[in-house]
């Protein structure tokens, strides 16, 4: 909460000026009793119209002012909370893009969709409401009340009787409550789960005709949710209609009471109208006070989630001195370990081996076998647990990441592609790329024949996802958008599975042909894909179980020959 807060420091100028429009409406509004009064007993019951009418301009003189204040906080406190909240989205965006897999994985993706919107959303609305009436409600409050004591003390018993009523109304409203809201947040978030499940897996939820089941599932997640918003808005439904009827049944013992003193000539008819919009003034500032207090825990609750996400430092973060040098690409790792935060054993164990530029190294295992965790590694998407990796000498943790990075080609698992066309998307790494560059690239990731045939080439508008392009056309982009950042290293983590034989052949010839100069690194399953490869390296359970070419391991390595006899033919081999 306290880091929430640090961002409106900025703004202590305006928020100053905020007070004291407040406080000057708040004066004002307060004057107009005492005015009204002044006009009925000395202007109406006196029948002197001269009083009325300078009584009745200064009124509206009055109105005027305090309205032009109130537009005035109103348009502050919306600024204020508006730009407060962009920045806060910007810092929490920053934050987000800044967290390793580690920081990742200990937020859900639909948990961050939450915090950034609706949880940001709370916090602004807050914002304007503790500006525009938080300030407001002590200052007319007191106010108020030290006015209608000064008119009447015989009548005051009426507002403590009120105040008191209102008081343990809101106690016993906000006891059953406030605790609601965070378990309200927290079904926002699993909604979002849901539906963010929903929408990614669409294909495989029909292809098991899981439609009903997850219909259910959200439904449930949904009825949950409305519940609990029906039973907090049902206890403010009633709370509000009760505070009302206090306030009305309030004016009617004014009325009654003041009755009494008029009659016993111990208070004038001005003072009785007087006293009752001060008592409603009081009421009505217990009235918002309950509203405050109904948004501000709810907001509370949503400026710790932004914080905690705001608060946490990564784990993988630059070093105090960053080395900044010209990558040739040669990768070493030296008695490397891993294992994953929380987890018991090491996923790779002693890995040692040299990449060297000019040459593929490839990897391949079972599944489970740390072929993907390995690679991964290279670019610090994780740090490791044991020894160190080094790239031209350098210890990788010593290198600035964006330096890293930019160093190296990637090509995830899964094809991911971005919302616009297949040139923003080639141009991803390499904003400067030159149309000869994407048609290079396209070229040797055998895309360019596919592209060419589309309507508008380069132009072509790619879906959210690429769900509008076939998997072996994702892929194919994936690689040709590494390959535009010409990277002195390149990382294809099983990139070429959803490839056919013909094309995989190509693309590793044409890799073979332009990449010379670059150290490629191939996670494959298919030994066909890695054959040629000057180095393979061979895991299993996470250890080294072989390095050498594909004819050294066919006579060195069990495992490779099991892997290679259930794939190859004996004439392959």
């Amino acid at each position: 909460m306290k880091q929430i807060l640090s961002y409106y420091k900025p703004h202590i100028p305006t928020i100053f000026l905020i007070l004291i429009l407040l406080f000057c409406q708040a004066m004002s509004e307060l004057a107009l009793p005492g005015f009204m009064s002044d006009l009925i007993d000395h202007g109406i019951l006196r029948q002197d119209l001269s009083h009325i009418y300078s009584t009745g301009v200064k009124m509206m003189g009055i109105t005027l002012f305090l309205t032009l204040c109130s537009i005035g906080v109103s348009f502050l406190a919306a600024r204020t909370a508006a730009k407060t909240s962009r920045v806060i989205r910007s810092e929490l965006f920053s934050k987000i893009t800044s967290f390793s897999k580690v920081e990742l994985d200990k937020f859900s993706t639909a948990s961050l969709i939450t915090r950034s919107t609706n949880d940001m959303q709370q916090v602004q609305t807050a914002t304007i409401i503790i500006l525009r009436i938080a300030f407001f409600v002590p200052i007319m409050g007191v106010g108020a009340l030290i006015k209608a004591i000064s008119t009447s003390v015989e009548l005051s018993w009426t507002i403590a009787l009120a105040i008191t009523a209102m008081f343990l109304l809101m106690l016993f409203a906000f006891k059953v409550t406030l605790p609601k809201f965070a378990v309200m947040q927290k079904m926002i978030d699993k909604l979002n789960l849901i539906m963010n499940e929903r929408l990614t897996g669409t294909l495989v939820i029909r292809a098991f005709n899981a439609e009903h089941r997850e219909e259910r599932r959200f439904d449930q997640a949904n009825r949950d949710l409305t519940e609990l918003n029906l039973f907090v808005n049902r206890a403010m439904s009633v709370m509000m209609p009760l505070m009302f009827l206090i306030m009305n049944f309030t004016a009617i013992l004014v009325v009654w009471a003041g009755a009494g003193l008029v009659d016993t000539a111990n208070l004038q008819i001005g003072d009785v109208i007087a006293f009752i919009q001060y008592s409603m003034q009081v009421i009505m500032s217990f009235l918002f006070i309950s509203i405050l207090f109904i948004m501000i825990p709810r907001a509370i609750v949503s400026a710790n989630r932004v914080g905690e996400v705001l608060a946490v430092d990564p784990q993988i973060t630059d070093a105090e001195n960053p080395v900044f040098l010209s990558v040739t690409g040669e990768i070493e790792f030296k008695n490397v370990s891993f294992k994953y935060p929380d987890a018991e054993d090491d996923v790779l164990k002693n890995i040692s081996f040299i990449a060297k530029p000019g040459q593929m190294t490839a990897f391949i295992g079972s599944t489970g076998s740390g072929k993907s965790t390995l690679v991964n590694l290279i670019p610090r998407f994780y740090d490791v647990t044991e020894g160190r990796i080094l790239i031209d000498g350098m210890d990788v943790r010593s290198i600035s990441q964006k330096h890293l990075r930019q160093s190296i080609g990637y090509v995830p698992q899964k094809g991911i592609l971005f919302s616009g066309t297949i040139e923003s998307n080639l141009r991803f790494g390499a904003g400067e790329a030159s149309q000869h560059d994407l048609e290079h690239a396209a070229s040797i990731a055998q895309a360019l024949h596919f592209i060419n045939e589309k309507p508008t080439g380069f132009e072509e508008p790619i879906a959210q996802g690429g769900i509008n392009v076939s998997g072996g056309q994702k892929q194919r982009l994936s690689i040709a958008r590494a390959l535009t950042k010409k990277a002195p290293i390149y990382i294809f983590d099983d990139s070429f599975s959803a490839l056919d034989f013909k094309t995989d052949a190509a693309l590793r010839k044409a890799l073979h042909k332009n990449m010379s100069q670059s150290t490629i690194l191939v996670v494959a399953q298919r030994i066909n894909t890695i054959k040629d490869a000057e180095q393979i390296i061979v895991l299993n359970e996470g250890e080294i179980a072989g390095i050498g070419t594909h004819k050294q391991l066919l006579e060195s390595c069990q495992v490779y020959r099991e892997i290679a006899e259930s794939q190859l033919d004996k004439e392959e081999l």
